[in-house]
C-alpha cells in the first residue's frame, strides 16, 4: 500500500511541477508579451552622465594634462579641452582617476572598467588606432630637443656622439631609435616619466631629451631651476595630431566628443584654449583634417 501511495505522490508533484513550468510562459493578458528581464548593458556615454562625473587616465604631465597640486584640480591644455567638451555634453565633472606612465595609458583604459577617457597629449598613430577609438584631432604639435644652456651640441650633427633620453612609449623614443641605428646618435637612454628625463639632462646624467615641444617650452618658461634650452635651429621630424582616445567599443562617446570639439572649432572656443597656453594658430587643426581616422602625421 505504501508503494502505492508513493507512486501516486511522486506523480502528483511532477503534474504540478509541468502545470508550473506551463503557466511560467504564458503571457499576461494585460501586456500580451512575455516577460523578458533586461539584461541590456548600459552605454558608456548613460553612465557617465548618470554618474555626473568623466573619470581620465593620464601620466600628469605639464602643461597636457595634470592635477595642479595649488588647487587640486584637473588642468592643462588636454584637461581645460575635455572641460568644456563634458560642459557641453551634459557632464559637471572631469578628474584624473588615475595617474600611470605615458607607455601604459592605452593599456590602462581597455582594462580599467572605472576608466573613460585618456587625453594626454597623444599623437594619433596607426598601431594606436589598432587598440583604441581615437576622437577627432583637437591640435597638432612637434618635438623638440633640450640640451643644457652650456653645451658642444649647436645643431643635430652634433648630437652623433651623444646620449639622448626619451619616454618609453612615446613617437618621440621611436624616432631617437631610428637616429641610434642611423648612427646619428650614440646611444638612448629611456624614461618613465617627464620629470625624470629632464632632471637628467639637468644633471648631465645624460647629453640631451627629445620630448614633446609644448611641454619643453612652457615648463623652461616656468622652471628656473632648469638649466637647459631648446636646440635651435632644428627642424622638427615628428609632427603629429593630437585626440584623446575611448574604448572601440564607446562609439557613442566619441561621437559625442566630436560633435562639440567640431563647434569649439567653429565658435573659437578651443583656439582661445591653445592661446591661454601660448600656442598660436600654426597648432590648430581645422575641422576638414581633423578625422583622426583620415588623415594624420607620422
Amino acid at each position: 500500500m505504501s508503494k502505492i501511495i508513493f507512486k501516486k505522490t511522486f506523480l502528483l508533484s511532477i503534474i504540478i511541477i509541468n502545470i508550473i513550468g506551463i503557466f511560467s510562459i504564458v503571457p499576461t493578458k494585460a501586456t500580451n508579451t512575455y516577460t523578458i528581464r533586461n539584461t541590456k548593458k548600459k552605454d558608456r556615454l548613460e553612465l557617465i552622465r548618470e554618474r555626473g562625473v568623466l573619470w581620465v587616465c593620464s601620466s600628469n604631465d605639464i602643461p597636457i594634462s595634470f592635477t595642479d597640486p595649488k588647487t587640486n584640480e584637473f588642468s592643462g591644455i588636454d584637461a581645460d579641452i575635455l572641460k568644456e567638451v563634458a560642459k557641453r555634453i551634459g557632464i559637471n565633472k572631469v578628474e584624473i582617476k588615475s595617474v600611470t606612465p605615458f607607455s601604459n595609458l592605452i593599456d590602462c583604459l581597455n582594462t580599467n572598467a572605472d576608466i573613460d577617457i585618456i587625453a594626454n597629449g597623444m599623437y594619433v598613430t596607426e598601431d594606436r588606432k589598432k587598440e583604441v577609438l581615437f576622437t577627432n584631432i583637437w591640435y597638432k604639435e612637434s618635438e623638440a630637443v633640450l640640451i643644457p644652456k652650456v653645451s658642444r651640441i649647436n645643431s643635430k650633427e652634433d648630437l652623433k656622439n651623444a646620449v639622448i633620453g626619451a619616454l618609453e612609449g612615446t613617437s618621440f623614443l621611436e624616432l631617437a631609435e631610428n637616429w641610434k641605428k642611423d648612427n646619428l646618435v650614440k646611444d638612448v637612454v629611456i624614461y618613465n616619466d617627464q620629470n625624470t628625463l629632464l632632471c637628467a639632462v639637468n644633471e648631465g646624467k645624460i647629453n640631451a631629451a627629445i620630448t614633446n615641444s609644448i611641454v619643453s617650452t612652457y615648463l623652461l618658461s616656468k622652471d628656473s631651476k632648469l638649466y637647459l634650452k631648446i636646440l635651435s635651429p632644428y627642424e622638427p621630424e615628428t609632427l603629429g595630431k593630437i585626440a584623446a582616445a575611448v574604448r572601440k567599443s564607446d562609439i557613442s562617446l566619441a561621437k559625442a566628443i566630436n560633435k562639440e570639439i567640431d563647434n569649439m572649432k567653429k565658435d573659437k572656443t578651443l583656439m582661445e584654449i591653445l592661446d591661454k597656453y601660448g600656442l598660436d594658430e600654426s597648432y590648430f587643426v581645422p575641422i576638414k583634417d581633423s578625422d583622426a581616422y583620415a588623415t594624420f602625421y607620422r
